[in-house]
């Protein structure tokens, strides 16, 4: 039987990557993303694999309660979560100018969402039966940014929300261990989406200055192979690692 895995925000950008790689790995997808259900989208994926899709909010704790039980009465089980949905603000404004509601609104998308849903999933995971030695019982994946700990003062409540995602993939690496349940952090650098779409001039010019060592946009693709890797299985003796997917970007050179 195929494994069951959620991706939020997987009909689109770096979401659609991970989706699109895990339906080659065999998995069954399960997405939830803000948007009525896209049916060009998700027929094109349908030659990939099965998939599925619930309509909701990551913010809204009563669409998680909703976005799980949907996959569990059509598939059974879960054994992945993939925390991908996320948000910039709708306006990049100096810290000096920064607005409590832009700021509630990432928080509430970027962070505490993907908490309560990790917990809400970790329990339907452990419930599934304890593991065998040696084995897992499942596998959390918390997309966040290179933003987790590089600056940018006219998106503090990004940068903010996303180092909070890397203390929380520590948090629930340490509390899952014993359960047998793997969390990850993958930190996507520039990578070509809508989100990236209005800066494009500037990253275009970031690259050509040999800021990067590959000095290249990265594709979606690039991050669904990362994740594709890590929910593989194939390190049952790894957990609360980050993977960087910015073309060594993270890579201190003089």
């Amino acid at each position: 039987m195929s494994k069951v895995a959620l991706v939020t925000g997987g009909n689109r950008g770096i979401g659609r990557g991970i989706t699109e790689a895990l339906l080659r790995e065999g998995w069954r997808v399960s997405i939830m993303a803000t948007r009525p259900a896209p049916s060009d989208v998700l027929a094109d994926l349908a030659t990939l694999g099965e998939v599925r899709y619930t309509q909701g909010s990551v913010a809204d704790l009563g669409d998680h309660a909703r976005y799980v039980e949907e996959t569990l009465a059509d598939w059974g089980r879960i054994d992945a979560l993939v925390n991908n949905a996320g948000v910039a603000p709708s306006q990049r404004d100096d810290l000096l100018d920064a607005t409590p509601d832009s700021y509630d609104r990432v928080m509430a998308i970027n962070l505490r969402g993907p908490y309560f849903l990790t917990q809400k999933v970790a329990n339907v995971m452990i419930a599934q039966g304890p593991p065998a030695e040696g084995e897992i019982t499942g596998t959390i994946v918390n997309v966040s940014s290179i933003s987790a700990d590089t600056v940018s003062t006219n998106r503090g409540e990004y940068c903010l929300s996303k180092a909070g995602v890397g203390m929380a993939t520590q948090l629930w690496a340490v509390r899952l261990a014993p359960e047998g349940i793997l969390v990850y952090e993958v930190r996507p650098g520039v990578i070509a989406t809508d989100m990236t779409a209005g800066v494009t001039e500037k990253y275009d010019a970031f690259f050509a200055s040999g800021a990067v060592p590959m000095p290249r946009w990265g594709r979606p693709s690039d991050v669904g192979g990362a994740v594709a890797q890590l929910t593989a299985g194939r390190m049952p003796y790894s957990t609360g690692d980050v993977i960087t997917v910015g073309g060594g970007m993270q890579i201190k050179t003089l």
